[in-house]
């Protein structure tokens, strides 16, 4: 039995998005509204946030790179607040990484 293929689609692009916003507001929400003992407590708790979110941004990344197609108002707010800029052979804007 074989193993079924990954999808790498404009709908599976736009769930990773949905999915890194969650964790936007997740580590908003952090940042605002929950208490820690220390910020010691805080930094790590934001770290393994961030741990988490990392490999799903690089996969986002590397799918719109690869010319998956995507609306702009499916862009996570992270994604939003990046350079953007506009890509001439379509309507999408392209994320970069500042070097």
């Amino acid at each position: 039995m074989s193993k079924p293929s990954l999808r790498r689609d404009k709908y599976f692009l736009r769930e990773l998005h949905q999915e890194i916003d969650l964790f936007d507001r997740k580590l908003a929400y952090l940042d605002k509204f929950v208490e820690f003992a220390s910020s010691t407590d805080r930094e790590e708790a934001k770290g393994k946030m961030l741990a988490k979110r990392a490999p799903l941004e690089k996969t986002a990344l590397e799918l719109v790179a690869s010319g998956v197609e995507y609306e702009e108002k499916d862009l996570p707010r992270s994604f939003r607040t990046m350079n953007l800029v506009p890509s001439r052979a379509r309507k999408n804007v392209t994320p970069i990484r500042p070097e």
